[in-house]
């Protein structure tokens, strides 16, 4: 399950880093189990910090993710150099070739098994980890901090952001406790609690490095570590000296797969707002602000390369390049070449600044803008739009929206209808099937000319109706009479 984007590998832990301990007087836990901080500055100049307080918070709320995806039949297309030449001389010359000599054949695929860790955020079982960990999973399997296991379930996941909220049937599970990762500050003493490398519950230790980094299509406010990162703890925890969470581990920064020293995580208050989207919406509720640009200092330093002299009345801030058509900011007025300096009275002196904003926020929410335009400083209020342009909810249904049950087509009424495959409607309940007048007994062959052999496909179809603009499913089968049919259904209540 190694992911590699742009040398990004998956992110897994952080190795433990020899560091002083000068300056760690403020930095020490206050608690009544914890050290005193004189105790701590008492210790040996040269000599690691004491985190012991910080790792016996956070190892038990920390698990073991095993991802199996089953051995399956897969099409393949494959080519035969002299099949064409033997079944026709002329090589098709005379129209007789087919798909430019590609043929097809049936494969079966190996069973794979990968693993991850994830992190516990409530005492009922939901445990937060990286999409990456659980994307293709047929099965899961959850392993706790004391050898107990669970078989756990997707609730949702998002690939930009790469997080993925799963639940296991669990009471009174140990839960960590999740902090402002706003509040984080260079600098910090960091610890990373995972399982590298099979090394199930491992502590690792480092500190941040900076924040607000954008790294590649995804997230693009990342808080970075100068841990060690290895494969097996995407999804693992970064927690402070308090042993409280601020950011979930998502990839290292490498040209090897293997660790060189740059390690980042997801900040906490990034994930608390898909946590919260996914549970709610099933889908995250991604806000855009219309623009494309970059950081002021690089757009400056491009236009000396050109030779040219640029004053836009500051060095820090983000330069619009482009207002995106119909979009947020274009409505509020904004305009190429103006300079974002402030959102919601918070200074953003680069890109990653502005993107961490917005990953909090969602469609129709407002938030004030204060930028220079001609060196002059202008305010304004944007309400966000999702991605189709609009301020609506985006719902991700699944297949309980249907208001149906269904069962692949037995081998008899494959038989009677001279078909291959097939899901038959076997009750109505009520729901989108029944308002879009879809029968008991139906078989649905297609649903927006995927074909319906499992449960599954229909719910993968459902899936991706649903994160569409206009949500809709052409249902396309066969009646018990033999006679063909459609239905439109519509996802989405007018």
């Amino acid at each position: 399950m190694k992911k590699i984007v742009n040398y990004f590998a998956p992110a897994l832990s952080v190795v433990a880093i020899v560091f002083s301990v000068a300056a760690f007087n403020q930095t020490c836990a206050a608690t009544k189990n914890s050290p005193s901080v004189t105790e701590l500055s008492a210790a040996p100049a040269g000599q690691p910090v004491d985190l012991t307080y910080a790792a016996d918070k956070a190892l038990p709320t920390v698990v073991y993710i095993k991802n199996t995806q089953n051995s399956k039949m897969q099409t393949v297309e494959y080519s035969d150099p002299f099949a064409d030449f033997f079944n026709d001389p002329f090589g098709g010359f005379f129209g007789r070739g087919d798909n430019n000599g590609k043929q097809k054949r049936q494969v079966q695929t190996p069973k794979r098994v990968a693993a991850g860790s994830g992190v516990i955020i409530s005492s009922d079982g939901y445990i937060v980890t990286n999409n990456h960990v659980v994307d293709g999973a047929d099965e899961l399997t959850v392993t706790l901090n004391d050898n107990k296991e669970y078989s756990a379930r997707i609730i949702g996941a998002d690939k930009t952001t790469d997080l993925a909220l799963i639940k296991i049937d669990g009471k009174n599970l140990p839960a960590i406790k999740v902090t402002n990762s706003d509040n984080v500050k260079v600098g910090e003493w960091v610890l990373a609690v995972g399982n590298p490398l099979g090394l199930n519950n491992t502590v690792t230790a480092g500190i941040v490095s900076a924040k607000a980094r954008t790294m590649g299509e995804g997230v693009s406010s990342m808080i970075q570590t100068d841990a060690a990162i290895n494969q097996g703890n995407s999804g693992g925890a970064l927690v402070n000296t308090n042993g409280d969470l601020i950011g979930i581990n998502a990839m290292i920064y490498s040209q090897t797969g293997s660790n060189i020293g740059y390690g980042f995580a997801i900040p906490t208050n990034i994930m608390n707002k898909v946590v919260e989207d996914l549970k709610k919406y099933g889908t995250v509720q991604r806000a855009m602000i219309g623009i494309r640009g970059t950081d002021v200092n690089m757009y400056v330093d491009s236009e000396k390369e050109k030779g040219n002299e640029i004053d836009l009345g500051t060095m820090e801030g983000i330069y619009i390049a482009e207002v995106v058509e119909d979009g947020a900011a274009e409505d509020a007025g904004l305009k190429k070449g103006d300079v974002i300096t402030n959102i919601d009275g918070q200074k953003v002196t680069k890109f990653g600044e502005l993107t961490g904003i917005i990953a909090q926020k969602r469609p129709g929410d407002k938030i004030s803008i204060t930028y220079l335009r001609d060196k002059k400083k202008k305010t304004a209020t944007l309400t966000l739009k999702n991605e189709q342009g609009n301020t609506k909810v985006v719902k991700t249904a699944d297949v309980d929206v249907l208001g149906a049950d269904f069962r692949p087509v037995t081998q008899a009424t494959k038989a009677s209808l001279d078909i291959n495959y097939g899901l038959e409607v076997i009750k109505i309940k009520g729901g989108k099937m029944k308002e879009a007048g879809i029968p008991k007994g139906f078989i649905i062959l297609r649903v927006n000319d995927s074909a319906m052999r499992t449960v599954e496909d229909l719910e993968e179809a459902v899936k991706e109706a649903s994160s569409t603009s206009d949500q809709v499913l052409i249902v396309k089968g066969v009646f018990p009479t033999g006679k063909r049919g459609y239905f439109v259904v519509q996802l989405q209540n007018e």
